[in-house]
This record gives structure tokens, C-alpha cells and sequence, in this order.
């Protein structure tokens, strides 16, 4: 019987194959009474499997040293090392076992509830959410205790093979890459779990949060995966099989035409030299900037440094990468973010974040920690203007909201700059210093900004959540997270035009820089950069290449005092907007063919 699972997209892409199943152990224990007599025996079998999964980190971690695995993975090994060998999940279920007479499967699923109970009671939705990694470890003590192999059977390289599971470890996929798998498929996971992670890294289609897949899909059971509409298609018939396969071929060939854009200028139809650069997380993801065309970073989020491993980088450490991209871009600018930690990023460690905070995504975090802890602020500095003596860097300072915050983050770079001039050691002492505008306020008492600033950057992710006071975390509130609204539209309207005026260079670095549906929009609104997912850039370059910028500035400047249905993207293809003063409704669906100016059919990618 066909039938379709919805779940979250959080890898695009189309896979057609087999569905392979990975065992979930916790739901396979049983509960039985262990003899006094074989008390220690059974605490000795635990230890054992404990040392056994032990031995499995320790040869991923070595397979890690050939490259072949993104380095996100080792963090994530790091991580579960950390909780396997923590005495809270390796040593209370062998008292357990000691005292109630217990088995170990059972000792330890009781003692892996109590802890994930207690990461569901943290607020910190960052954290909350890494009680997926405490369950992903006892599974894989699991498997050693029932004798099930902790690997998956290979797939052949003529057939094309879905994993699907309740849940996926970094380790495991570790193993499984060198498999070929076409897909990933969970019952749990969102677009910050392990999952989402290391499907995108991996470049394959995923869809996470189906809730039941894992019981209601059959070994072996032909399976449709669609990363960018949320759907899994399960055991589809001829005619869906077919317009899928139709699909999948055009997809890969319109990815395979998108190569050949490159080395292209992204360049209007009426001449406008826009910039399309990449934000990043890793040094290493320098390599697919590259080969998507990206003429820059216009956001490295260094935030990335701090988190998933013990202790703080050293200044030396922290130098040591952002010279690696600074030499990696080839001459090319790179824009380094001031670590934005807080909200949901949490880094264990560091007093101001290790309290819980009301409302972490309206406390202490981005630039008013980094103002709180100098030292540790002044250390990244250091670092960052290190670096710049090595290649054209840019500072980045997240979430300012005030002239004050402006003049105390300045001061401490001078500061950081009077050190090194003291010992001797070279920098750029012409480093362009930047602001991210991700606050409403920000958008209002923007001229303080340009008046002190070098250049600005929208971050359109926070500026909506603020806006709209939606938490873009929280799935109950999510389709209220609308990118289109009056309002949201209107701030970046408004930040725009008034660096544009002032004669500062704006960038949009949010997600809105690579949505498709946006690019003209925002173009229309005199934007003139775009920093996006490298995955994004060859698609955006297209679209920019088919635009026409005269064309599109007047419909939008109606547009912006439209009243737009909050529903905007989901009604493209039925409702209008009222232009004011225009005399009469123009439907959605024309909208974006307005903006194209008729002018699409093949620049650059025809065969």
C-alpha cells in the first residue's frame, strides 16, 4: 500500500531506493531478575560493552585521520565520549544492577531516562536538544549487550539504499558513508540535530522529525525521498515512480548546468555587478565556497571554535584558522564574525551562559557577552587581527542595538590593536569593522551605525524572530516565522536604503539571501550582496543573471507599501497584493514573472 510521511526537510535533494532499517535497541530490552550469584557477572558484562564502544570511538576517530569524514564528526565523536565514560550514565546502572538485581540492558535504559528527563527540563533549546546525543550513546551500548552488529549491510553500487531510523548518531554515519547510501530518513531530529548536520555536509536528501517511519516502513521497501518538500513517499506506484525519476533527472541536470556558472560574473541583465559570497562554519568548508563560485565570506560564524569540545581555544588556536581562511580564499575578503554564543548556542564553561536564563534569545549573548567577559573577547581580537596581517579579513559584531555598544566594542579593538603594536607583532591596522543589523531597534537608530560603522550586514534569521516575536525553534509557532511580512519587509527596506544613502556597504547573510523566491525582492530593494550556504550560490547566481534590476525597483517599491498577505508564500498562486496608489491588485502568481522581465529562458546554463 502506498502512503506518504511529512516530516522536515533538512537536506534538498531527490533519492529514490530500497529502505534499509536500523535497529533502535531501547525499544527491544527487556526486564528480568539476575541472580545474586550472578550479580558480578552482569556488572562485568556491562563494563565490557562499555569498553567495547569505547574501542568503536577510538578506530572512528582514527578512520577521521584519512579525510574521507566532514570535521564536524570529530566534535560530535568528542561529544559522545564525553557522556560515555561520565560516571552518571557508565557507573550508577552498575550500582543499580548491584542493588536491585537488575540486567544491564534494563540498568542502563532507566538510568538513560532520568537523564534525558533532565535535558528536556533545560530551556536552552540548543541544549535540550542534546539529549539526543545521551540516547545515541546507550544505543550503541545496547547493541553490544544484545549481540546486534552496531554497522548496516553495504549497499551495491547499482542499486540506490535509504537508511531509515528512529534516530542516527554522528558515529554511525561515520560508517555508513563509505556505504554509498542515497538517503537519510528519522523519526527524530530538526534542522540543529547531529542528523541535519551531517546529511548537509555529506550532500545527500534527508527528511528528519517523521515521528513513525522506522515502525511503519518494511525492510526493503522502495521508498521516494524529497528533501525540499518535507515528503517521503512510501512504496509509490508506477505513475508517482515515474514523475519522480523525471524529477530526479531534471534535478541533477540543472545541478550539473549550475557548474558551468562558476566563473561567471553575477551580473543584472542592465549591468549591476552584485557580490555573492558564502558564510561558513569550518575552514574546511572553504573548498565548496570555492567551487560554487563564492568571491568572498561574508560570514564566518567563529562561534563554531567554542563549542562540542573541552576548554577554549587559545588565541593561537583561534589564529591558526582564521589564518587557514584567510590564505584559503585566495585573496578573496573574508568577514569573521565575533563569536555569537548564547540563545542557541551554549558553550559549558563559561560563567554568564552557565546560568539558565529566562529567555535566552533576549539575554546575555553575541556582543553583550562578549562585553561582559573583555578577556576573553579581547583574546578573539587578538586573533582576528593576527590573521589579518595574512590576507583581507573583516571584523563582524553581532547583535548591536546602540551607539554605546558600538563605541565599547571599537575601544576594545583598539585595545587589542595597542597590544600588538606594543609587542611587535603585524596586523592590518586599516581592518574594516562591520555591524549586524538583527534587532528592530538596530533598524531604526541605524544612523548611529553608518556614522561609526564600515560596513553593515542584515541578519535576516534574528531580525524576523524579533520582529514578530516568533521563536524559529519552536515547532508550534513556526509557521508564523513568515520572511514576507509588512513589516520584516519594511525593516529591510528601510536598513537599505539608508546605508545605500550613506554610502555604506549592506549585506543580507540570513537564510533570505539564498531563498530564491527573494533574490529580485531584495534586489529591487538596492541590495547589492548576498552572503549565503555555498550550496545556495550557484542558484542565486542564475537568478541574478535573468534579472533585471530597472525592471524591478518600481514593483517593488509598490510592494513595500503593500498590504502582503502573512501567508505570502503559501499563497503565491491565489491571492494579490494591493499596490497603493496604483489603482488595482496585481496576482502573486505574475509577481515574480513581473520582476523576471520575461527574460529567463537559458542565460548561461542552455544546452
Amino acid at each position: 500500500m502506498s502512503f506518504i510521511l511529512h516530516g522536515i526537510g533538512v537536506s534538498e535533494g531527490i533519492a529514490i531506493g530500497r529502505a534499509q532499517l536500523v535497529s533502535h535497541a531501547t525499544l527491544e530490552v527487556a526486564h528480568y531478575t539476575v541472580p545474586a550469584d550472578d550479580v558480578v557477572s552482569e556488572v562485568e558484562r556491562l563494563t565490557q560493552a562499555i569498553r567495547a564502544v569505547q574501542k568503536e570511538l577510538e578506530s572512528l576517530h582514527g578512520a577521521m585521520t584519512s579525510g574521507d569524514a566532514p570535521a564536524e564528526f570529530g566534535a560530535f565523536l568528542d561529544v559522545h565520549w564525553m557522556i560515555l565514560t561520565d560516571p552518571t550514565l557508565s557507573e550508577i546502572p552498575k550500582r543499580m544492577i548491584a542493588e536491585q538485581h537488575c540486567n544491564a540492558e534494563w540498568a542502563l535504559t532507566q538510568q538513560m531516562g532520568v537523564l534525558v528527563e533532565q535535558f528536556d527540563a533545560i530551556e536552552d533549546p540548543y541544549l535540550r536538544e542534546r539529549r539526543a546525543d545521551v540516547v545515541q550513546v546507550v544505543e550503541r551500548v545496547l547493541k553490544v549487550l544484545l549481540g546486534k552488529p552496531s554497522g548496516v549491510r553495504p549497499a551495491h553500487a547499482e542499486e540506490q539504499t535509504i537508511l531509515v531510523a528512529h534516530d542516527l548518531s554522528p558515529a554511525d554515519v561515520i560508517q555508513f558513508k563509505s556505504h554509498h547510501f542515497a538517503a537519510f530518513l528519522t523519526d527524530l531530529g530538526g534542522v540543529t540535530s547531529h542528523t541535519a548536520i551531517v546529511a548537509r555536509s555529506l550532500n545527500v536528501p534527508a527528511v528528519v522529525a517523521t515521528h513513525n517511519a522506522r515502525t511503519l516502513i518494511r525492510d526493503n521497501e522502495l521508498l521516494i525521498v524529497d528533501g525540499a518538500k518535507n515528503v517521503v513517499i512510501v512504496s509509490p506506484d508506477r505513475s508517482v515512480l515515474a514523475e519522480y525519476r523525471l524529477k530526479q533527472g531534471e534535478f541533477e541536470l540543472e545541478r550539473k548546468k549550475l557548474k558551468r556558472l562558476r566563473t561567471t560574473r553575477p551580473t543584472t541583465l542592465d549591468g549591476l555587478e552584485i557580490e555573492l559570497f558564502a558564510n561558513i562554519e569550518l575552514p574546511e568548508d572553504i573548498e565548496q565556497a570555492l567551487e560554487n563560485g563564492a568571491t568572498g565570506v561574508g560570514l564566518f560564524r567563529s562561534e563554531f571554535l567554542f563549542l562540542n569540545r573541552q576548554g577554549l581555544p587559545s588565541e593561537d588556536e583561534q589564529f591558526e584558522v582564521y589564518r587557514r581562511v584567510a590564505t584559503g580564499m585566495e585573496g578573496h575578503p573574508v568577514t569573521i564574525r565575533t563569536f555569537d554564543l548564547g540563545a542557541d548556542k551554549h558553550k559549558e564553561g563559561l560563567d554568564g551562559l552557565s546560568r539558565v536564563a529566562p529567555n535566552p534569545a533576549l539575554g546575555l549573548r553575541a556582543v553583550r557577552f562578549c562585553l561582559a567577559e573583555p578577556r576573553l573577547f579581547l583574546t578573539q581580537l587578538r586573533a582576528i587581527l593576527r590573521a589579518s596581517h595574512y590576507g583581507d579579513i573583516n571584523i563582524l559584531v553581532p547583535m548591536l542595538v546602540s551607539a554605546a555598544e558600538i563605541d565599547q566594542t571599537l575601544a576594545m579593538i583598539t585595545r587589542a590593536k595597542n597590544t600588538l603594536h606594543e609587542q611587535g607583532v603585524p596586523f592590518d591596522a586599516g581592518i574594516k569593522v562591520g555591524g549586524m543589523i538583527e534587532i528592530p531597534a538596530a533598524v531604526l537608530a541605524i544612523g548611529a551605525f553608518t556614522r561609526r560603522l564600515d560596513f553593515l550586514s542584515i541578519g535576516t534569521n534574528d531580525l524576523i524572530q524579533y520582529t514578530l516575536a516568533v521563536d524559529r525553534a519552536d515547532d508550534a509557532v513556526s509557521h508564523l516565522y513568515d520572511p514576507l511580512h509588512p513589516a520584516v519587509l519594511r525593516l529591510i527596506s528601510m536598513a537599505i536604503t539608508t546605508a545605500n544613502k550613506a554610502n555604506v556597504p549592506i549585506a543580507v547573510c540570513g537564510e533570505m539571501a539564498g531563498e530564491l523566491r527573494l533574490t529580485r525582492l531584495l534586489l529591487g530593494m538596492g541590495l547589492r550582496h548576498f552572503s549565503m550556504h555555498p550550496a545556495h550560490l550557484l542558484t542565486i547566481k542564475q537568478r541574478v543573471l535573468t534579472s533585471e534590476v530597472a525592471m524591478t525597483r518600481p514593483l517593488v517599491a509598490g510592494c513595500s507599501r503593500a498590504t502582503i498577505p502573512t501567508n505570502f508564500p503559501r499563497c503565491w498562486k491565489s491571492s494579490t497584493v494591493d499596490f497603493a496608489g496604483r489603482g488595482g491588485k496585481l496576482p502573486l502568481r505574475r509577481f515574480d514573472d513581473q520582476l523576471a522581465g520575461a527574460r529567463d529562458s537559458g542565460i548561461g546554463v542552455t544546452e
